[in-house]
This record gives structure tokens, sequence and C-alpha cells, in this order.
């Protein structure tokens, strides 16, 4: 079989399937089967497959037809240009999620060594990429489950995060990782900076939450609660007893708790919601009170 036999194959199998994206998920399949980029799919159309790709593919089409994730299937997913291992102990990153990066830089930037909080971290996706943008930034991220902080420490090893160099050019560890809930296992405060994209779909809204989301993703990445707001309702306290006065807490929600969210942030300044690329709010954005109430 020829890769554009393979390929219109998948295609018209995973179209009649109601597979999402039916070309991009053949190709990226069959790209990862071959070891190959796009281009090499598009060069060689004429190229026959080994049995043994042959049999990897459809192995790899299988699990994408029974809802399987793409990225779960090939370990891979980019984001903020990075390369990320992931694995269904982790939430897949979402280009969304980027919309966060994007509101802490200009804040951040200007600011000598930001200290940063990432909760929630799964992946690793948020606090790998603001250490690549910030090199002299210390950034803590936690996460209640061992399995995904081993993936996010992997990713920090393989993309060479970890360090900087400090005097004389000796490697300064500036990338920490804690297995914690929120911030309670936290021995270090005065932080510039808390970031997270924390579970915030509600189980009532649960029947609306694509399928293989649903079945595939960690549950407890995804469903904070009956509401949605429940981890929200104690990220937010929280945050406040570790941030310095004037510090930021940056964070992804969805519109359907957009409402909840402006209530829990009474009390805090410089409050924005912005959104997508859709339109749907998406990235809160507060600064803690510099005042002498400010806890």
């Amino acid at each position: 079989m020829t890769l554009r036999e393979a390929l219109d194959g998948a295609i018209s199998r995973f179209t009649s399937g109601s597979v999402p994206s039916p070309r991009l998920n053949a190709e990226t399949l069959l790209m990862f089967t071959l070891g190959c980029d796009r281009a090499y799919l598009f060069a060689h159309p004429e190229r026959e497959l080994s049995s043994d790709e042959n049999v990897r593919y459809h192995e790899a089409l299988s699990q994408r037809a029974q809802g399987v994730p793409a990225q779960y299937i090939t370990g891979h997913q980019e984001f903020w240009g990075l390369d990320l291992i992931v694995t269904p102990a982790v939430l897949i990153p979402r280009p969304e999620t980027e919309h966060l990066i994007e509101a802490v830089l200009p804040l951040a930037k200007p600011m000598k060594s930001p200290k940063i909080a990432d909760i929630g971290t799964g992946s690793g996706a948020i606090a790998l990429a603001l250490a690549r943008e910030l090199p002299d930034a210390e950034i803590h991220a936690t996460d209640i489950s061992p399995a995904a902080l081993e993936i996010a420490e992997a990713n920090a090893a393989r993309l060479q995060l970890e360090y900087r160099a400090g005097a004389g050019e000796q490697l300064e560890r500036r990338l920490f990782f804690h297995d914690t809930d929120l911030l309670t296992g936290l021995t270090t405060c005065g932080f510039d900076f808390v970031v997270s994209n924390p579970p915030y779909v509600g189980e009532s809204e649960e029947e609306s939450v694509q399928l293989e989301v649903r079945k595939f993703e960690p549950r407890n990445a995804v469903f904070a609660g009956h509401t949605g707001l429940e981890v929200i309702e104690r990220l937010i306290p929280a945050a406040r007893e570790v941030l310095k006065p004037g510090g930021y807490l940056v964070f992804e929600i969805s519109g359907t708790i957009v409402d909840g969210v402006r209530r829990l942030m009474d009390g805090w300044d410089e409050m924005k919601i912005a959104p997508d690329l859709q339109g749907i709010p998406r990235i809160v954005s507060a600064r803690k009170p510099s005042g002498k109430n400010s806890l």
C-alpha cells in the first residue's frame, strides 16, 4: 500500500466515523508511524509502506477511531513552540492556554528575577513556556498527581530548562516541582505571580464536554465539582496568601463560570477577563492590593 492509498483510506475511515479533522488526524498518525514530517508525505506519495508500518498505522488508526486523542497515541503535543511529552496522566495542553502566557509576559519581563508559582502544572506546559521566555525567573510548579509531575520533570529535562547560569557560569536550579494540593504545601511565599489552568468544568456540564475528553483525559484535571468553581474558590484565597503585595494572579476559565469568577475576585485590583480567539472569556488577571489590608 502506498502513502497516498494509506492516507486516502484513513481519511475515508475517519470521515465516516465522524472523527474530527479527518485529514489532519490521518496525516499526524502516518507521520508518527513513519517518523517523518508532512513534507515527506507530500514528496513521496508512491512510497510503499512495509508490512510492519502498515500494521502500526492501522493500530494507531483504530485507537483514534475509538476516541483516543492523537496526542496520547503519539505521546507528543506542541505548546508555545515546545515539543511536550503527554500521556493519559496529564491534560493535553490547548492553544487557548497560550493566552495565559501572553497575559503574563508583559507584566513579568520588566521584573528582575520574577518568582512564579504554576498551580496544577500537568505536563509542565505553562511553567516551561514561562521558563523559556523568562530566563531569570524562579518557577515553582505544583500538582497533586505524582504521575503528572514525572511528566513535567521529564519535559523540563528534555527541553533543558531546569537550570540557569549563575555567577561564574555555575548552574543554578530555576525550576522546582512540588507534589502538593494547590499552594498549601509550598514552604516559600513572596511570589510575583500565581498562574494556573485549574479544573473549571462543572459536572452539571458533563454531557456538553467532548466524549474523548470525558473518556480519556484525567477527570480531576477537567472537572472541578458540580458548578465548576470549586477549585477556583480555593485557588483565589490561597494565591492571596503567598503573593507579594502587588503580585498577580492569572488563571484560565470558561464562559460558563465567568459571572461566578467576577464575584470571587471582589477585593482584587486591576481585574481583567480577556477573551480567546473565539470571543469566549478565557484568562483572568488581577493584582493583589498593595495596601496594609492586602493579606
